[in-house]
C-alpha cells in the first residue's frame, strides 16, 4: 500500500507508471453488468437488500456452481457479501474465540494474518516450500496440530501472492485431514477462473467438491473485473447460515444492492471474461520470459491469478528498497515480498500482470534498463 500511494502520487503529478503492484484487472467490469446498472439507476430505487443477499443472486450463483463445478449447493447457504473481505471477518468471527490458533501458509495474503490478529485469534503461519508447491499439506498441519490444537486453517487456490495452485487431489487430502481432526477448513476461491491449466496440467476445483463442512469465500473482484464493486460471497455448512446472518445484519446489513444486480449479470459475461483472460495468459507468458532473462533468480509455479511472485536476491536483500528504486528510477511500482512473508519476504517480489500488454512490455523494458544500470 505504501508503494502504491506513492506511485498514484507520482502519476497525479503527471510522471509516466507502469503499475504492476495492485491485483486489479484494468479491464471494465462487464457490459452486461454495466447495463443492468444503469437500467436500475434509471429506475431510482436502490435499497437495502435481506443480509444474505438478493435470491436471484442466489440462484445465480447456486447454478454457477453445478455448472462449473458439478456440485449441488441450495440458494440458501450461500451468502452475499461486501467484497470477499467481509467474508473472512464473518467467517473468522462465526467459527473462532479469542485466542484460537488459526493456520495460513507463508507466503500468504497478508489481510488474513491482520483480520485475525485484529480479532485476537492466534495467527499460525507455516513456512511451505517446492516439496508442497508451496501450499499447505496434512504433515504441516499436523505437526502444528500435535504442539497445539489447531481451530482452523484457510486455504487459497491459486493463491496471492505466488499464483500456485492445489492440485485437486492435495486439496481433497488437506480437507480430509481437517474433517478427521476437527480443524475448520476455509477456502478462498477468489482467483478461481483464473487458472492456466492448459499449460500447467493442474485443474481448478473447489473445496465443496470433497466436503459440506468447508467454508468457501468468492469474490466478483479478479475474475469478474469488479474490484470496486465490493460483491463477494460465501457458500456455508447449513449450521452457519443463521449466526452468519445474525452478525451481518448488525455488521453491514446487507451487500450493495446495485452491485447484486450487476453480478448476476456478470455471471453471464464467459466470453467477454474469457477475452479477458486470454490478455492475462499474453502477459503471463512476457513475465516468465523476461523476468528470469533479467537475473530474477527463480519465479514460483504460476499456476493461475494473475501475479509473479520472484526472488530478487541476486539484486538486493531488502525488496522494500528495490521497489522504492524501481518506482523513482524505473518508474515502475511492483510490490515487495515481506508483507506476503515476514520470514523470507524480504528477498522476494511480486509483479502483477493484471494489466494490459503495452504496459506489460513498458514496465520490462524499463526494469530491464534500471537492472542493468544503463
Amino acid at each position: 500500500m505504501d508503494v502504491l500511494a506513492k506511485a498514484t502520487q507520482k502519476r497525479r503529478a503527471g510522471e509516466d507508471i507502469a503499475f504492476l503492484c495492485v491485483g486489479q484487472p484494468a479491464a471494465p467490469a462487464p457490459k452486461a453488468a454495466l447495463d443492468a446498472t444503469r437500467a436500475m439507476l434509471q429506475d431510482g430505487v436502490v435499497s437495502y437488500t435481506d443480509a444474505g443477499g438478493r435470491l436471484d443472486l442466489q440462484q445465480a450463483l447456486s447454478a454457477h456452481m453445478e455448472c462449473r463445478y458439478g456440485v449441488s449447493v441450495g440458494p440458501h447457504r450461500i451468502f452475499i457479501t461486501t467484497g470477499s473481505s467481509a467474508g473472512f471477518n464473518l467467517a473468522f468471527l462465526t467459527l473462532f474465540n479469542p485466542g484460537d490458533r488459526v493456520a495460513i501458509a507463508a507466503p500468504g495474503y497478508p489481510a488474513y494474518r491482520n483480520i485475525m490478529k485484529a480479532l485476537s485469534l492466534d495467527v499460525v503461519e507455516i513456512a511451505t516450500g517446492a516439496e508442497t508447491r508451496h501450499a499447505l499439506s496434512p504433515e504441516l498441519l499436523l505437526a502444528e496440530h500435535q504442539k497445539a490444537h489447531l481451530a482452523g486453517v484457510l486455504v487459497a487456490s491459486p493463491a496471492n501472492p505466488t499464483g500456485t495452485m492445489m492440485a485437486p487431489e492435495a486439496l481433497q487430502a488437506i480437507v480430509a485431514f481437517c474433517d478427521d481432526a476437527g480443524i475448520r477448513f476455509i477456502s478462498d476461491e477468489i482467483y478461481h477462473g483464473l487458472a492456466y491449466s492448459e499449460e500447467t496440467g493442474i485443474a481448478e476445483q473447489t473445496a465443496l467438491a470433497f466436503s459440506d463442512d468447508v467454508i468457501v469465500i468468492n469474490s466478483f473482484s479478479k475474475y469478474y473485473c469488479m474490484t470496486g464493486w465490493r460483491i463477494g460471497w460465501m457458500v456455508l455448512p447449513q449450521a452457519m447460515v443463521r449466526p452468519v446472518e445474525r452478525l451481518a445484519q448488525s455488521l453491514y446489513i446487507s451487500a450493495p444492492e446495485l452491485s447484486q444486480v450487476a453480478a448476476v449479470e456478470a455471471l453471464t459475461a464467459v466470453e467477454e471474461l474469457e477475452a479477458v483472460k486470454r490478455g492475462y495468459a499474453q502477459n503471463r507468458a512476457l513475465l516468465l520470459e523476461r523476468l528470469p532473462a533479467m537475473g530474477f533468480a527463480s519465479i514460483m509455479p504460476v499456476d493461475g491469478a494473475f501475479y509473479a511472485y520472484a526472488d530478487a536476491s541476486p539484486f538486493t536483500n531488502d525488496t522494500m528498497q528495490l521497489a522504492h528504486a524501481l518506482l523513482d528510477k524505473a518508474g515502475v511500482a511492483a510490490t515487495p515480498g515481506l508483507d506476503f512473508d515476514p520470514m523470507n519476504g524480504q528477498r522476494m517480489m511480486r509483479f502483477s500482470f493484471a494489466g494490459d500488454f503495452p504496459t506489460m512490455t513498458k514496465a520490462m523494458d524499463r526494469m530491464e534498463t534500471f537492472l542493468r544500470g544503463d
